[in-house]
């Protein structure tokens, strides 16, 4: 693949197994998670990581930053943060020539973005971030503000400590391209990560770090979703995907359980989401086309934070992976 005007020629395919190999020298036992993290950049969508704490989720997504020649930002998200503490304010400035406003951007003017514990941040932070992962902009002061062609949010939260936190607005929810689950290594993995640490320790201690292998560069991600617009989706393959999505609405016309689980089903966005990732998730598998063990594969991601399950379904303790297992064991392909 060619680059633009001054862009040398970059391997996008090269590039992306870098990037896997790099994160997953640094994240041990959670290849599903890498992957996701890596569908989520390709489709340029935004990613929310759910799991307890210490299981890397932060150390994944600073993995993917330190392997890419991006600007990388973090943001702690606290019950007192401030809308301008995300996206910046308006500033008083005093000259010769005179006084004036000037915005100075806040930190969510960078390329990779990670919101630590995103729901612990009020209603007024949640919207000003809304803006920016939907439209890639901010407005402050009525003035928009466009963000970085490369932008993408990695937002994680912890499933079970709940005082001090604000559930997130179906409509956040809705513009994370994935809503993916970290959990617990394996025993093999976990000894491997004790290793990992430990040898990090000791190079810390040793003196200067060995110098990082060159970056990631931004034009190969973007030659390799130019190439993502390219790849070939079968009839059958969006038939399959329009039908699984649309089963969340009309659950009763599959399974009377169903019909009793789930309040309101998955809007359009979720059809054009689970498209995009499912593309994505082929061209990482070295094919020019799509096949439904693609959409099958990304659909708990894709689906699970956009359902709304019905009071039933909560007092069965019926999660939302266990719906939508059961809608793609009822939904055939076309």
């Amino acid at each position: 693949m060619s680059g633009g005007a001054g862009v040398p020629t970059t391997d996008a395919r090269a590039a992306f197994a870098t990037l896997r190999a790099r994160m997953g020298a640094a994240i041990i036992g959670q290849e599903r998670v890498i992957e996701r993290l890596l569908i989520a950049l390709l489709a340029d969508g935004n990613v929310l990581l759910e799991g307890l704490p210490g299981v890397a989720k932060t150390r994944a997504v600073k993995s993917l930053a330190a392997a890419m020649e991006a600007e990388f930002r973090r943001i702690q998200f606290t019950p007192d943060l401030l809308p301008t503490d995300v996206v910046g304010s308006e500033v008083y400035h005093q000259t010769t020539e005179g006084s004036t406003f000037r915005f100075e951007p806040g930190p969510v003017f960078g390329n990779l973005i990670l919101v630590d514990e995103i729901n612990r941040a009020p209603a007024k932070v949640q919207s000003a971030l809304l803006e920016a992962m939907e439209e890639r902009q901010v407005t402050v002061a009525g003035t928009t503000h466009r963000l970085p062609p490369l932008f993408m949010v990695m937002a994680t939260q912890n499933p079970i400590e709940q005082e001090g936190t604000y559930p997130l607005p179906e409509a956040q929810l809705d513009r994370f391209l994935l809503h993916a689950r970290v959990d617990y290594p394996a025993d093999a993995d976990e000894k491997s990560v004790l290793r990992l640490v430990r040898g990090e320790e000791q190079a810390a201690r040793s003196g200067a770090p060995p110098a990082p292998p060159p970056p990631v560069p931004q034009q190969a991600v973007m030659e390799a979703r130019a190439a993502l617009s390219r790849l070939h989706v079968a009839d059958s393959i969006d038939d399959y995907v329009v039908a699984l999505v649309c089963a969340t609405r009309r659950p009763g016309d599959y399974d009377q359980d169903l019909d009793r689980w789930i309040e309101v089903g998955a809007s359009p966005r979720a059809t054009i989401a689970l498209d995009r990732a499912s593309r994505a998730r082929a061209w990482l598998q070295g094919r020019d086309h799509v096949e439904p063990d693609d959409v099958r594969d990304v659909a708990p991601d894709v689906l699970r934070h956009r359902l709304i399950l019905s009071y039933e379904a909560n007092a069965d303790r019926i999660a939302a992976d266990a719906v939508i297992a059961k809608l793609l064991s009822l939904v055939a392909v076309a």
